[in-house]
């Protein structure tokens, strides 16, 4: 044992504290005075933790006892404090845990066009990790294939499809709806919708039924993703009696179903999605947990639901810290996302996942969004290692300040199919052509006789094609690569620095899932003792991963 580290590991208790003189009983030689070996037994998590102290020494031990008096047969310390055993099960919501039959509260969210993958999906699925695959932006017989392979690979165990709201093409989100009832996919994440549609209530009613004791199964679980009060609240009530009478009314839901319907809300969970990539509304996340935490109360007394919604939270979750104030602040279950793109099983290019790696907190902005472009709505993307925001920015100043391709001046129309688009219009106008004659033929008739619209689907092109060239790894447009990324990357290259996962080469979606979880654990502990009077110097109050 060093002698220096055992004079000197600067573990002090607070005059402050009133505590009942107890003892601790055990073998003196479990007990911990020096730094190292501190820091180890703090880290046995499933052990009881016992701070004693040794004349003026104070140490750690995870044995021994606790007694009021001596039993002569054992040493004997006195007990400054102890802390039980913490599992990474007793953080959040128990009841999520048995709802989705997971280890622990921890989600990874989708990420659209498959870069929340198959790969991704099977992997935390077989560690027993609720994982949504991005089905958004995906086509009809992409997302079954990877419904066909992802139910091959888990066959009991959890998984989740994405459903994206689609305002300009209801169709798509229909046919998604189709395919998870067709297949009996049993729990989506519901994300960017801004009202309810028949499709999510299609979807919600449909697994609805009454068991042998009369109670109410919901079959088809839903997780919605929401940003503001005013679409919480949607979720959190029962589903409209309108959507529900159109639906009995084409046959798709019965009678039962939809009265049924009435006495449940439409999602399980709801998901507070603060600062994050894509879209995002950029809010905090202590103003907007809290806000929705009171307002699930306020629903909850009006209907009483056996089962209260449960709230997690997804932004800026990306390390220990992050993951510990949201349990902290009430959260049932925290939500990754922008930090597993750079992840060996994410769809994204190498190319990608090497910038994301390199990311820092400001090397992001906001940018227009493809699905919404008209909109003007937007998302959180990259900026450190590509033009694509500068250039979509562009693109919707252009849409907003002309209504034609024609009266863009001469110069500015050279620009943008040198720069921007590197093809000409018509080039550009027929690939489109192409592609929403088998997506969307009704749009093409409305661009027929709206110029605006057809500049718009033509700027939609360039926004659209360039996040899967960063998935793809496309060739020579490294410089338009669109990467949804929050600031959450930027912390969790600041937390991994220096360990083995800041290589990309290194990063595992269920590693670093544990080492979240696990390190919020820990840190627990710590914040436990500290409350207790326990004065610990910071280098005791820091978790680094290591290889696991």
């Amino acid at each position: 044992m060093n002698t220096e580290n055992l004079l000197n590991n600067c573990l002090k208790f607070s005059s402050t504290f009133y505590n009942q003189i107890q003892h601790w009983h055990g073998d003196l030689n479990s007990v911990a005075f020096d730094t190292d070996t501190i820091k180890s037994k703090l880290r046995h998590l499933e052990k009881h933790c016992y701070i004693v102290r040794k004349e003026n020494q104070i140490g750690i031990t995870n044995e021994g006892n606790i007694s009021y008096t001596s039993n002569g047969k054992t040493d004997q310390l006195e007990l400054l404090l102890s802390v039980p055993p913490i599992s990474l099960q007793q953080l959040g919501d128990n009841n999520f845990l048995t709802f989705y039959g997971v280890k622990y509260p921890y989600i990874t969210g989708a990420m659209a066009q498959g870069i929340a993958s198959e790969e991704m999906v099977t992997a935390l699925g077989k560690a027993s990790i609720l994982s949504s695959f991005g089905a958004g932006g995906l086509s009809p017989s992409r997302v079954e294939t990877a419904i066909n392979k992802i139910q091959q690979a888990l066959q009991q165990k959890p998984y989740a499809f994405n459903l994206l709201h689609s305002p300009s093409e209801p169709a798509i989100e229909r046919c998604s709806i189709d395919l998870y009832l067709k297949y009996q996919v049993r729990i989506i994440e519901a994300s960017a919708f801004l009202d309810l549609t028949e499709n999510i209530v299609y979807y919600r009613a449909a697994g609805l039924s009454l068991n042998y004791d009369n109670q109410i199964d919901i079959n088809n679980k839903v997780i919605a993703k929401v940003s503001r009060r005013e679409v919480a609240t949607k979720f959190l009530q029962p589903a409209p009696r309108k959507i529900l009478k159109q639906l009995v009314q084409q046959g798709l839901i019965n009678e039962l179903q939809a009265t049924l319907a009435e006495t449940v809300p439409m999602a399980d969970d709801i998901t507070v999605e603060a600062d994050s990539g894509g879209h995002t509304d950029n809010r905090p996340l202590v103003c907007l947990l809290p806000s929705i935490l009171e307002l699930r109360d306020e629903i909850q007394n009006k209907y009483r639901y056996a089962t209260p919604v449960r709230i997690g939270v997804a932004g800026g979750i990306s390390t220990p810290q992050s993951a510990l104030a949201a349990f902290m602040m009430g959260a049932a279950y925290v939500v990754t996302g922008s930090i597993n793109q750079s992840c060996i099983e994410a769809g994204t290019s190498q190319y990608t996942k090497e910038l994301l790696a390199q990311a820092e907190m400001a090397d992001v902005m906001m940018a227009p969004a493809a699905d919404m472009f008209e909109m003007g709505v937007k998302l959180q993307v990259l900026k450190r290692g590509t033009l694509f925001p500068l250039r979509a920015q562009k693109l919707y100043e252009l849409y907003k300040n002309y209504n034609s391709l024609e009266e863009i001046p001469a110069a500015e129309r050279e620009k943008l199919e040198k720069q921007i688009l590197k093809k000409t219009v018509p080039e550009v106008w027929q690939e489109t052509v192409n592609y929403l004659s088998q997506r969307n033929p009704e749009k093409l008739t409305k661009a027929a006789s709206n110029p605006k619209l057809k500049m718009a689907l033509i700027f939609r092109w360039y926004l659209g094609l360039s996040s899967r060239w960063s998935n793809s790894g496309e060739k020579g447009r490294e410089i338009d690569y669109q990467i949804w990324c929050g600031p959450a990357m930027g912390s969790f290259n600041d937390w991994v620095k220096d360990s083995y996962l800041s290589e990309p080469q290194n990063r595992h979606v269920v590693e670093i899932a544990d080492h979240i979880m696990t390190g919020a654990a820990y840190l627990h502990r710590i914040q436990t003792l500290k409350i207790q009077g326990l004065q610990i110097p910071n280098q005791y109050s820091q978790y680094h991963p290591s290889p696991l």
